[in-house]
């Protein structure tokens, strides 16, 4: 069994001292690991910004948590090699918190009372110019 040799107090360490800790823990870090601790900490506050935990229901930011999804739509693709099969999961809790921005975004409610939208009379512009193909017409 590997023995780690005990940690030096920081605050009986000289600045020199210090930063040469800091320096050797930096040559061990790897960017990945910095990537997935980064998604995983997006995907936490994006929960909270879509006040999907309980007692979290005030937090709710629709901009937030928008800001919090396209964060780990750019950066999971990178990770996604490195976490192996638990990437699903993450993959899974993004897609939990998209639906719930779907939810929260303006223009995403249904209309008051439940109604469906107004529904436009008639063909729209492409499919009366005929660019527009539609099955069974």
């Amino acid at each position: 069994m590997d023995e780690q040799p005990p940690q030096p107090n920081p605050d009986d360490m000289s600045e020199e001292e210090l930063r040469a800790a800091y320096e050797a823990q930096l040559k061990q870090v790897r960017v990945e690991d910095v990537l997935v601790q980064t998604v995983v900490s997006l995907l936490n506050l994006g929960g909270r910004k879509a006040g999907l935990a309980p007692g979290t229901e005030d937090e709710r930011d629709p901009e937030q948590l928008r800001a919090a999804i396209e964060g780990v739509r750019v950066t999971l693709p990178l990770v996604e090699g490195v976490l192996g099969p638990d990437a699903k999961q993450l993959r899974d809790v993004l897609a939990q918190l998209q639906m719930a921005y779907a939810q929260l975004a303006p223009g995403a409610a249904p209309a008051e009372g439940g109604e469906e939208p107004p529904q436009p009379e008639g063909p729209g512009p492409a499919q009366s110019s005929g660019r527009l193909w539609v099955p069974g017409q």
